[in-house]
């Protein structure tokens, strides 16, 4: 995600709320991959985030995501996000997993 006039807050750094949108982005898409499809949705219900480093304006940021419980009703997953070799923010989100059927 780059670091940019969309992105950042007055001071010139990456929003915390930008970085709470990625993990949210790369744990929802993470765990609807995980899912059979045809059948089942994976929707948030918690995130968080800690903010360790600031990224400037103009950098770009990576982040990963990787499971850290995937159930029949739910999963965890953790996001790193970093720049270069700084780790900026870490966090987490939880999806409830539910049948399509309960949504369509």
């Amino acid at each position: 995600m780059p670091v940019n006039n969309n992105t950042i807050q007055p001071f010139g750094v990456l929003n915390g709320g930008a970085s709470l949108a990625l993990i949210e982005s790369l744990g929802s898409m993470a765990a609807n991959l995980a899912l059979d499809r045809e059948k089942f949705v994976a929707v948030g219900q918690t995130v968080n985030g800690s903010h360790f480093k600031p990224a400037f304006l103009g950098e770009i940021v990576t982040g990963i995501a990787k499971p850290l419980h995937i159930g029949k009703t739910s999963q965890v997953w953790e996001v790193s996000i970093s720049s270069g070799n700084n780790l900026i923010c870490k966090g987490s989100i939880t999806m409830a997993v539910i049948p399509k059927s309960k949504i369509e």
